[in-house]
């Protein structure tokens, strides 16, 4: 397995190439929750239509998102894509919010995190990757978001393997650096930006990557 300085070295070379990434976007930690369960199978452009969506008709709130009728908040959030199911994702997580917490994520924040984890993979629709988003961005607990990003250029770059699961490339990071929600938050948004920019799907473009020379001295 990679070790730590191994990680180190990868997240010094991003942050030399990228700077900081400011992510996640959200006025309030209501607001990022939300945008992590929107943000499933979408570009986050279509996500800040929807989130202006709400905003425009002031209900970005557990209250008036719980009242609200799920065909109403599915046109709302219309532009995400697969509304009708990201309306009821987003009742199921904001009914589970206001009985669990009544409607405060304050109040979420306080509790253990793995307490919170295991109940937010209880609701339906929020897997993993939105849990770990939710606590690492909305809630600043550390626990390393994985995402499809995250799984290719570390496959790409020989550190572990596409086919491992999610758990498998969490502990990576969990143990091989410190627990550190502004460096678990700055990681991935790297890992993201270089996913989108450098190390594509398809298209890839290797030459022009900042870890090409870490790639070199692991092979």
């Amino acid at each position: 397995m990679i070790g730590m300085n191994a990680l180190l070295e990868i997240y010094d070379k991003l942050y030399r190439a990228f700077g900081p990434q400011h992510w996640w976007p959200g006025d309030t930690p209501f607001e990022v929750a939300i945008g992590a369960i929107l943000t499933q199978n979408t570009s986050w452009s279509n996500v800040e239509k929807a989130i202006q969506n709400l905003k425009r008709q002031r209900v970005l709130s557990s209250k008036a998102l719980h009242e609200m009728p799920v065909g109403k908040l599915a046109d709302l959030v219309r532009p995400a894509g697969y509304f009708n199911i990201k309306a009821q994702r987003l009742k199921s997580f904001i009914g589970f919010l206001i009985k669990a917490y009544g409607g405060s994520m304050k109040k979420m924040k306080k509790e253990e995190m793995h307490t919170i984890r295991e109940k937010l993979l209880g609701i339906k629709g929020i897997g993993p990757e939105t849990a770990d988003s939710i606590l690492l961005y909305a809630l600043e607990k550390p626990s390393f978001v994985i995402d499809a990003y995250t799984k290719r250029v570390l496959s790409r770059h020989r550190i572990l393997e596409d086919g491992r699961n999610y758990n498998e490339f969490q502990e990576l990071f969990h143990m091989s650096l410190k627990r550190d929600v502004p460096l678990y938050n700055q990681y991935h948004a790297l890992l993201v930006k270089l996913g989108k920019t450098y190390c594509r799907k398809h298209k890839e473009k290797c030459a022009e990557c900042p870890l090409k020379t870490f790639i070199h001295e692991q092979v």
